[in-house]
């Protein structure tokens, strides 16, 4: 299989990795040539385009039977997200148009679901998210859903919270001291392990049907209050302060509050977790910075 990854950055890059593994003809698809060497060296074979200007991708090659676009906006605003997520993929639409791949997946986020009153949500559940990067991505979700329609073969992630070596927000922040409990910490955290979110992209190439979203959440949701409970028992440290929840710093972020549910993966999917719940996840993660000497650095010990 020939397949093109666009970006190939925390989750590309071993996406690529792992492909290439299985004996794929990987390309990975970067704005610049910082990491040709690390594709490279992952059996990656570097192109170099900007999606966000349609004339830079007339020049690469189009014959591929998968394509993955799990490009992230590196924390952008609303601006910033329509030019990387909608124009976009808009943008590959346009240029696989007479060449399309048998699956084109596109890595969404659950942060389109805008409950906040702890519900479980489900792929059949409204995404009506109250913030402007999350409209965006709505927006995004139906330019891809109308081009299925059409015969392009979209399929969506909606990917939970990242985490995995060297990457997880709440963790890292713990680390330094700097993590605060929101309130009463009853809202919901919703969480993928980065091995298990490239386990699913490669489920859903070879099997998710064209047209269908996907839930891309490990099998717990958890409290903020129950994570941070687990992480300072296990390494015996106090909790996080408490941050009023009529913080100005938290009303502005707009937290949700809902149980992201993963029925329909394994539904369809059939996919097996290697890291089902965030402890799995984070015992692996802990284990790694403590055998390679660094869990104290981070720290600040």
């Amino acid at each position: 299989m020939r397949v093109l990854i666009v970006g190939c950055g925390y989750v590309g890059l071993p996406l690529g990795a792992a492909l290439a593994r299985e004996g794929c003809t990987v390309f990975g698809l970067r704005r610049n040539p910082g990491a040709t060497e690390e594709m490279q060296s992952a059996g990656i074979q570097p192109l170099f385009a900007d999606i966000t200007q349609p004339a830079t991708l007339a020049r690469l090659p189009r014959d591929f039977d998968w394509v993955v676009n799990c490009t992230a906006s590196g924390g952008g605003d609303a601006t910033d997200y329509r030019q990387i997520y909608y124009e976009g993929n808009r943008n590959l639409i346009a240029w696989l148009a007479d060449a399309p791949p048998k699956k084109f997946v596109y890595t969404s986020s659950t942060s389109v679901y805008g409950q906040n009153d702890g519900s479980v949500v489900t792929e059949q559940d409204p995404a009506e998210p109250a913030v402007e990067t999350g409209k965006v991505l709505v927006a995004t979700e139906n330019l891809l859903l109308a081009a299925a329609s059409a015969g392009f073969p979209a399929v969506i992630l909606r990917v939970a919270g990242i985490y995995g070596p060297a990457r997880g927000h709440w963790f890292k922040a713990y680390l330094r001291g700097a993590a605060r409990i929101e309130g009463d910490g009853a809202r919901y955290l919703n969480m993928i392990h980065r091995d298990d979110l490239i386990g699913i992209i490669i489920a859903a190439l070879r099997a998710a049907p064209a047209g269908e979203i996907f839930n891309a959440a490990d099998n717990e949701s958890v409290t903020q209050l129950q994570y941070f409970e687990w992480l300072a028992g296990v390494l015996n440290r106090p909790l996080p302060p408490r941050l009023p929840a009529e913080t100005e710093v938290w009303r502005r972020r707009g937290p949700t509050n809902k149980r992201v549910s993963n029925a329909k993966l394994h539904a369809v999917l059939k996919y097996a977790f290697r890291y089902p719940d965030f402890r799995a996840g984070y015992a692996a993660e802990i284990a790694r910075l403590q055998q390679a000497g660094e869990l104290e650095f981070l720290a600040g010990g």
